[in-house]
């Protein structure tokens, strides 16, 4: 584990790194505080570094904070042999434990040193500034964070199929948003999904 930072407390990156199923003194109030600063300083750097409209800068954000690029964060700083689990845990570090840890780790950070400090390592290991070459195809995922950060309500897709492959509808609570074709259900919901994100957010 490098993560080019030095903590004055040791017990504040033992609590980021330690699993409730281990102990009561874990990482998820940790990973709270963290999760609220990451938001800030990535949603500071595009508001910073990025021209485009308020919806980009939406989708950008979610990107880097998403469950999916933190658990990538945290697979490049190698650090599954340094996370502490109970014994009742049992496989591999999931992907949710990987960006809480994350975000514990950036509270951590924080709480011994500073907001300067907090933005560093964000800084050197989230590549913020790679924005521009970012390929994310994955939309249900992108739209589904999206949502969950900004509207409070059910999502779904209603899929059937034609005769020459799916069409797929996207609802927000019963309030149609979007449709979708495809020659698969999977490719249907995707594009449903893709023109979601375009109407809601003003993107592509």
């Amino acid at each position: 584990m490098y993560l080019n930072y030095n903590f004055k407390d040791k017990n504040l990156l033992k609590r980021a790194l330690t699993h409730s199923s281990k102990s009561a003194d874990n990482y998820e109030r940790l990973e709270f505080l963290g999760d609220s600063i990451l938001d800030f300083l990535v949603g500071e750097y595009f508001f910073k570094n990025c021209k485009d409209a308020e919806g980009k800068l939406t989708v950008l954000r979610s990107h880097y904070v998403s469950e999916n690029y933190l658990a990538k964060v945290f697979d490049d700083l190698n650090l599954e042999k340094n996370v502490v689990v109970g014994k009742s845990y049992q496989g591999p570090i999931s992907r949710a434990i990987k960006a809480d840890v994350i975000e514990a780790i950036i509270a951590a950070i924080y709480l011994d040193g500073g907001l300067k400090n907090a933005k560093t390592f964000v800084k050197n290991n989230f590549h913020l500034e790679g924005y521009k070459t970012i390929v994310d195809d994955n939309y249900k995922s992108r739209l589904q964070e999206l949502l969950q950060q900004n509207f409070k309500c059910k999502l779904t897709y209603r899929t059937n199929s034609t005769e020459t492959g799916f069409i797929s509808s996207f609802f927000m609570d019963e309030d149609f948003i979007s449709e979708g074709e495809g020659k698969s259900k999977t490719e249907a919901e995707q594009n449903a999904a893709k023109k979601a994100i375009e109407k809601l957010f003003k993107v592509s």
